[in-house]
């Protein structure tokens, strides 16, 4: 069992998140991708740090996509001979993802003073 309440379960889901719909957005700043696509750039990007599965990429992406961040269109795909779903960074999801980096930066530098704190002065 859990020693998280049932909030901090919430908080830690919605960071993660957030955290997933961060690296979706900034993915498809390079232009439209498919969903495996996605995955594979985030997973090789991460040096394989970040494992996307299946389970949790599309339920985001079809989030993202509810939210009008992002937006979707089967198309034939190049390489093959069928259709794949292509995702596409909406303006809105552009200001998002700057909203985002922002909130991800601000958390990451406050860890960082309570992982690291600066010399203390004599």
């Amino acid at each position: 069992m859990s020693s998280m309440t049932r909030k901090e379960q919430q908080q830690h889901a919605n960071l993660l998140q957030g955290t997933l719909d961060m690296l979706i957005l900034r993915t498809l700043l390079y232009g439209p991708a498919h969903g495996r696509h996605i995955g594979k750039h985030i997973q090789r990007t991460t040096n394989d740090f970040l494992q996307m599965q299946h389970g949790s990429l599309y339920p985001a992406l079809h989030r993202l996509e509810r939210k009008g961040w992002v937006s979707s269109k089967w198309e034939m795909a190049p390489d093959r001979n069928r259709e794949l779903k292509y995702y596409r960074l909406t303006e809105q999801g552009r200001k998002q993802l700057l909203v985002e980096e922002s909130k991800w930066k601000q958390m990451a530098e406050a860890v960082a003073r309570v992982m690291w704190p600066a010399a203390e002065e004599s």
